[in-house]
């Protein structure tokens, strides 16, 4: 199982790799396609993602906006230059620009105590950092209920906070990373206390509009809760075979984590003022934006030791064109490559399409080392095994891996090949990515998640038999692996009913 994607996805990902999702019509609205637009309609139909949003800034100037697809299904509306498209948790990365602004007024200190600012807060929370808020190192208990944005009481925001304040912590402040949406529910109300003002209006007051964001601003922060002129429909497959609407329509106590929504045009804007110093009084703000947090332990904080998480921000650590990023729903993020003086923004409306996970390859069209086909992206010993399969072939992943290891004491860990193998799935080389999984097991075999991993692209390839067994050899080894007991259940059910 990919680790980086929620549970859920994970399902809605499943679904889709067995072939029982229906194609959707992809319609391109772009006056002039080229390579780029290619790839991304092939990537969409791959994906069967209904519609999507583009802007590319080179320079600090929009050089590429695009259009593909359909924004409504239902009315058969297609995605414009115009489309408004619901962000998510995109808006963290706006809450931290926020702080950081504060921060450059002298209002909030980093390493500052939130009960400093809010001081009726359980007695457990108190110590918590402003800046472990940011960084999702809190330890705070979880105010929402799971990937579906549904509070942990069902009588409403009110009932769910007073709630949330009685849970244990998690854990130890500072002590993991664990993105809790509670942080950011927080740190809304921190920038509300502290500004003297809402945090909708202090964000477009200091962000939207010295960005000339009017459609962001018009849209405001309650997700899909209220009509928003020419505003995309989220949609989603869940718990069904059929295509679902998703609508997020958000509670105040939810907004800072990910109300806001916006176009791929004003997103761009955006990443050019927030690079060319209109949102910071001082340079050293967005350094210090883009620094991910450190654990007690010295590790950095983030989803592994490549991928850190800063003030909202994602970043990728690379020696060759590192980048940061924020990204909403698994369905549209904001990408900078700050050293490259380029950004990319691609908005979609499927969740779970994940649009992270190709980005980096719409990259490549502009600078050419950063295409996948070589190798970018990968962790320095993955990259060795890359090139050499590339002449060996992947079927001899195995051997080629066991030789390199053996000649040039490279070290494979398990999560940069099953990070690999997904990728190879985003790809649509899946065959490729089975000998990548397989390769998991030979190295890694009392490894659950690395057996998971090789049963789902057995399931992706339409081979139920050998995914029923490898989920079964996953429980082998972890007899408490959730995942594969779930996922075991379902296979026979379809297995049944085919």
């Amino acid at each position: 199982m990919n680790k980086m994607i929620h549970s859920n996805s994970q399902k809605l990902i499943k679904l889709s790799l067995l072939a029982i999702i229906p194609a959707i019509a992809l319609v391109c609205n772009t006056a002039h396609a080229d390579e780029i637009d290619d790839f991304i309609q092939a990537t969409m139909a791959q994906k069967k993602i209904p519609g999507m949003q583009l802007a590319v800034v080179r320079n600090n100037e929009i050089i590429k906006t695009a259009s593909y697809g359909v924004s409504n299904l239902q009315h058969s509306v297609a995605v414009h230059k115009g489309t408004v498209f619901p962000i998510a948790s995109m808006t963290k990365g706006f809450i931290g620009v926020a702080i950081m602004q504060l921060v450059e007024q002298g209002k909030i200190d980093l390493s500052g105590q939130i009960s400093s600012y809010l001081p009726d807060l359980p007695e457990q929370w108190q110590k918590v950092t402003v800046r472990q808020l940011l960084t999702h190192t809190s330890g705070l208990p979880r105010l929402f209920s799971g990937y579906i944005v549904n509070l942990i009481s069902p009588k409403g925001p009110d009932a769910s906070w007073e709630l949330v304040q009685k849970q244990p912590l998690e854990s130890p402040a500072n002590t993991k990373w664990s993105y809790v949406q509670t942080n950011y529910t927080l740190l809304g109300k921190i920038i509300d206390k502290v500004s003297g003002q809402p945090f909708e209006a202090f964000i477009a007051q200091n962000q939207l509009q010295k960005a000339k964001m009017p459609k962001t601003e018009a849209a405001g922060f309650a997700g899909q809760k209220y009509v928003i002129p020419h505003q995309s429909t989220n949609y989603m497959y869940y718990k069904s075979k059929k295509l679902s609407t998703f609508s997020e329509g958000l509670p105040r106590i939810m907004r800072a984590a990910g109300g806001m929504n916006s176009t791929a045009t004003e997103l761009a804007g955006y990443s050019i003022a927030l690079q060319k110093g209109d949102l910071f009084e001082k340079n050293s703000s967005l350094e210090t934006l883009w620094s991910p947090g450190k654990l007690n332990n010295g590790k950095m904080v983030g989803r592994n030791d490549r991928q850190g998480y800063a003030l909202g921000w994602e970043v990728i650590g690379r020696n060759e064109h590192p980048s940061v990023l924020i990204g909403g729903n698994a369905n549209s993020a904001l990408l900078i490559y700050p050293k490259d003086n380029l950004s990319i923004v691609l908005l979609g409306n499927l969740i779970g399409s994940d649009p992270k996970t190709f980005m980096n390859e719409i990259a490549g069209f502009y600078i050419a080392d950063m295409k996948a086909e070589n190798g970018f992206g990968l962790p320095p010993a993955i990259k060795s095994l890359f090139l050499a399969l590339k002449t060996k072939g992947y079927e001899n992943a195995i051997e080629v891996a066991i030789d390199l290891q053996q000649s040039q004491k490279l070290n494979f860990g398990i999560n940069d090949i099953n990070d690999w193998g997904y990728l190879l799935i985003n790809q649509n080389e899946k065959s490729q990515a089975l000998e990548i999984f397989r390769l998991n097991t030979v190295l890694y075999p009392k490894n659950a998640n690395a057996w998971d991993s090789l049963a789902e692209t057995y399931g992706s390839l339409g081979n139920i038999e050998q995914a029923v067994k490898y989920y079964q050899k996953a429980l082998e080894v972890n007899p408490d692996y959730a995942n594969a007991k779930n996922v075991i259940k379902m296979l026979k059910t379809i297995k049944s009913q085919s």
